[in-house]
């Protein structure tokens, strides 16, 4: 497929609105028979879905916006910890217990590090498994906020196109409506 019609598709299967160009034609399809409510109620229902879409997709935009920083703290802290390793003085240092509650800590040097996977689950690694995970997540969470930032994009454009579609069908009737009161 050409790289135009990639840039129109979403990354989460988000369904394209059809723009319709000729709404005489539209209209006159059997799953629409003329009947303007029942078309502009579907049209609707399709807007409020992109709108659904919308919402989800910002809130998963605005986690990963939060999660890259967490997770660039996370292997900046491994890398200093790498550099320590071999030392033989305890490194002086504060981390967080809850929101700006700190705590100050010894660590004395180390070769393995615990991590938090989520879901209540933290596993012990080794700091050379620990740095190749964390740029692994960062890439990933990366990777997902273009993903995520392309479909908020796509799902912009489909209920864009949903109002014009619903502006056009509304137009249509009124115009249909005045033809058929002077005739």
């Amino acid at each position: 497929e050409s790289e135009l019609s990639d840039e129109k598709k979403s990354h989460s299967g988000i369904p394209e609105a059809q723009f319709v160009e000729d709404v005489d034609a539209f209209m006159a399809q059997p799953d629409n028979n003329n009947e303007v409510d029942k078309v502009l109620k579907k049209l609707d229902e399709n807007h409020g879905k992109y709108k659904f879409m919308e919402y989800n997709l910002a809130n998963k935009r605005r986690r990963l916006k939060s999660q890259i920083p967490e997770l660039e703290r996370s292997l900046e802290m491994i890398k200093k910890l790498q550099a320590e390793k071999d030392g033989s003085q305890n490194m002086e240092t504060q981390f967080l217990l809850s929101d700006q509650v700190f705590a100050k800590a010894i660590v004395p040097p180390t070769e393995k590090v615990c991590l938090w996977l989520g879901a209540n689950v933290m596993l012990e690694y080794t700091l050379d498994d620990a740095q190749n995970l964390m740029v692994k997540n960062i890439e990933a969470a990366k990777k997902n906020l273009n993903h995520v930032d392309h479909d908020l994009d796509f799902v912009r454009d489909q209920f864009t196109t949903t109002e014009v579609n619903m502006a056009r069908v509304y137009n249509w009737d009124v115009k249909r409506r005045q033809t058929t009161k002077t005739s």
